[in-house]
C-alpha cells in the first residue's frame, strides 16, 4: 500500500513537469527559421482569425505562440504554424 502511495505522489509531482515539456517541444514546422514568416505577418494572421489585443509573440518550439484575445474576450495563447500562418493549437489561458 505505501509504494502505491508513493509512487502516486511521485506521479502527480511530473504532471506538471510534463505538461511544460509538451510546451517547449511544440512542433508546427520542419521549415528553416529563415523562411519563416514575419512577427507581424502572424499577428496579422491571428487578427484575421479572430483574435484581438496581441500582447506578444514569441518562438515555442518550431511554433509562434501568440498572446491575445479570443472573440469572447477572453485570454489566449494560440499556436501558428510559422510557415502557413495556419493556426495550429492552442494553450492554456493565462
Amino acid at each position: 500500500m505505501k509504494i502505491s502511495l508513493v509512487a502516486a505522489a511521485f506521479a502527480l509531482m511530473l504532471t506538471p513537469v510534463a505538461a511544460f515539456a509538451d510546451d517547449e517541444n511544440a512542433s508546427c514546422t520542419s521549415a528553416a527559421k529563415d523562411t519563416w514568416l514575419s512577427i507581424d505577418a502572424i499577428k496579422a494572421k491571428a487578427e484575421a482569425a479572430g483574435y484581438s489585443k496581441i500582447k506578444k509573440v514569441k518562438i515555442e518550439g518550431t511554433c509562434y505562440e501568440v498572446y491575445a484575445f479570443d472573440k469572447d474576450g477572453k485570454k489566449a495563447e494560440v499556436l501558428f504554424n510559422p510557415s502557413t500562418g495556419e493556426k495550429a493549437g492552442d494553450e492554456a489561458g493565462e
